[in-house]
């Protein structure tokens, strides 16, 4: 099974996508440790990637969801934020998809909140002009708690997992 979780900066897709894994005992993958070089520069020093930037990146993550599919799946979370970088990680129909959303202000304080991270709370007005929303998958609110948006995650993975375990 491969699940992509998606999200602008800030949301919680690691948390979430590594509590799937977890669940599912599968590889998780965190797309921010795949930016090259330079790409983390711009992004330690405020600048937004274009999707110049971006592609040799996503192109390593679909490359790296091949791969995970061949050894029986992974989770990876990735901002996703274009429709083209999705069809790009899309590497077959049975990808899930799990979309993080929430309010901007909320997202901010969050980023602020972050500490060592090359991702610059001010850049997050560029991830939500960058963001196109899509039209499947499962939105998901954050404003729940991990654990709730854990729970929901699994059951629109059809996955039931028991609290005992």
């Amino acid at each position: 099974m491969l699940i992509i979780v998606t999200g602008v900066s800030g949301t919680g897709k690691t948390t979430v996508g590594s509590g799937i894994a977890d669940a599912l005992d599968l590889p998780f993958f965190d797309g921010d440790n795949f930016h090259p070089a330079e790409n983390i520069s711009k992004m330690s020093q405020g600048i937004p990637l274009n999707d110049e930037d971006r592609m040799p990146w996503l192109q390593a993550l679909a490359d790296l969801l091949v791969k995970s599919e061949n050894t029986g799946g992974a989770v990876l979370a990735c901002s996703g934020l274009k429709e083209s970088y999705r069809e790009l990680l899309k590497v077959n129909d049975k990808v899930k998809w799990i979309h993080l959303k929430g309010e901007r202000d909320l997202i901010w304080r969050r980023m602020l909140a972050r500490k060592n991270h090359y991702m610059k709370a001010s850049m997050l007005d560029s991830q939500f002009a960058t963001w196109e929303e899509p039209n499947y998958g499962l939105k998901l609110s954050i404003c729940k708690t991990p654990e709730e948006m854990l729970e929901t995650a699994l059951r629109y993975l059809n996955v039931s997992v028991s609290k005992d375990e």
